[in-house]
């Protein structure tokens, strides 16, 4: 008899997920106001008022709004004066842009390898890989795991090195009571339409320190000085546009509002769900770490081994659970000395020099961890999964429960070489920009 959904059974679970975004009238009431006041640019009212928002959730002196999370990158490298030559270490698994605002300054990506419970950078590749040219590491607090940060600030503490912490996936994450971004030197968000505070677009930056936020203010609004500064904190220096718009400001200020409820369920189900993986054979949970107080999330990552699977691909895994489900189900990025993304070679800008041409070559450094996450381990659903009905996460245990308990048919299924298809494709390729 047949059992799985992926091979002619019932699914457990076939009503709709929760839509992304989620907006209402509070969206179209601050719109409606921004558009009414004539103040459509930058360093607006409702600017303001969030920038002092996030920072609050942060824990964080000093925040800025910026173009996206691109930029913020790129721009925290500047104001700590990282550039030729110069070396940042970086994890291997991260979206391309933490590698590729390295390039931008004309810097060298040092790709490390990650530890296989966190799927974060590994602090003892750091340590290893650190060198009298290294200027910066940059950690990233990725999916729903955050970097060991006692370990990398001290690392940073005893090489003299800068720490720019990537938190493109951790809004509201707090490492002993403090928030993501406001550990290292500067702290750098997105807010693309996947992240799960949004605005379609944008990013942002967070310091502690007072001559970096003059610096980071000055960086994104083409070299002037922000108004009120203290002339004496400030220094001239040459730069772009990288504003954000107060249409933007007006949505995130909306979409913030809704964003402490959605980190405090987004983090029971993470619970919920670490604590019913954990008992299915062949799936082990993420570690989270004592010193996370509170965990944010842009994708719900586990480790799938499929020897307690008879030995099905991972492909096959993540496209059977994806039909129980009536969703997508997705791996963790490519690892950028593999990635289709990651392509330094292709622009003639960063062709500076030879040595500096094979520095930057991606394939000259070996990360074993990642690249099997990547092809055999990692199985990723969406943070709005996390947002669903009691019932619907039960579901997701429930078919992870089912597809070990028919393995044999799963197994029969996949040696079929029925594995490839849509549905196991990453949920996040693409998202980050």
């Amino acid at each position: 008899m047949q059992q799985l959904a992926v091979n002619g059974g019932s699914a457990l679970w076939s009503q709709a997920w929760p839509k992304w975004p989620i907006y209402g009238e509070r969206e179209a009431q601050l719109l409606q106001q921004v558009l009414e006041s004539g103040r459509w640019a930058y360093d607006g009212p409702v600017e303001a008022e969030f920038q002092t928002a996030f920072c609050t959730l942060q824990t964080a002196r000093h925040g800025l709004a910026v173009a996206n999370g691109t930029i913020a990158l790129q721009l925290a490298l500047e104001a700590l004066d990282v550039g030729y030559g110069d070396e940042v270490i970086v994890p291997v698994n991260t979206w391309q842009a933490t590698a590729a605002a390295c390039l931008d300054v004309n810097a060298i990506p040092i790709m490390v390898d990650i530890e296989p419970e966190t799927y974060c950078m590994d602090p003892a590749k750091v340590a290893a890989a650190i060198t009298p040219r290294t200027r910066a590491i940059i950690p990233v607090h990725l999916y729903n795991s955050m970097a060991d940060m006692d370990r990398i600030m001290e690392l940073a503490r005893q090489h003299n090195l800068f720490v720019i912490e990537d938190c493109a996936h951790s809004h509201g994450s707090l490492w002993r009571d403090r928030g993501a971004g406001s550990i290292g030197d500067i702290g750098c968000f997105s807010f693309q339409s996947s992240k799960s505070l949004n605005a379609g677009e944008g990013g942002f930056v967070t310091t502690n320190d007072d001559r970096l936020f003059e610096r980071l203010y000055s960086l994104r609004n083409c070299g002037r000085m922000r108004p009120g500064a203290d002339p004496a904190v400030w220094e001239p220096v040459q730069s772009g546009n990288y504003r954000i718009s107060e249409w933007q400001s007006a949505v995130l200020f909306a979409q913030f509002e809704r964003l402490p409820a959605q980190i405090e369920q987004r983090e029971a189900n993470l619970t919920f769900l670490n604590e019913q993986l954990g008992g299915v054979e062949g799936l082990t949970p993420m570690l989270r770490r004592p010193q996370v107080t509170r965990q944010g999330v842009y994708m719900y990552a586990f480790r799938y081994d499929a020897e307690a699977f008879n030995e099905v691909p991972v492909s096959a895994f993540r496209r059977a659970l994806a039909a129980e489900l009536n969703t997508n189900v997705g791996g963790i990025y490519e690892p950028l000395n593999h990635s289709p993304l990651y392509q330094p070679h292709t622009k003639r800008r960063y062709h500076i020099n030879e040595e500096y041409w094979q520095a930057i070559d991606p394939t000259r450094f070996t990360t074993p961890v990642a690249q099997r996450a990547y092809e055999s381990e990692s199985v990723l659903l969406s943070h709005v999964h996390l947002l669903a009905e009691p019932a619907a996460l039960q579901a997701v245990a429930d078919a992870c429960e089912k597809l070990h308990t028919h393995r044999d048919e799963l197994a029969e299924w996949a040696m079929a070489g029925i594995t490839d298809g849509p549905d196991s494709k990453s949920t996040h390729r693409g998202a980050r920009l």
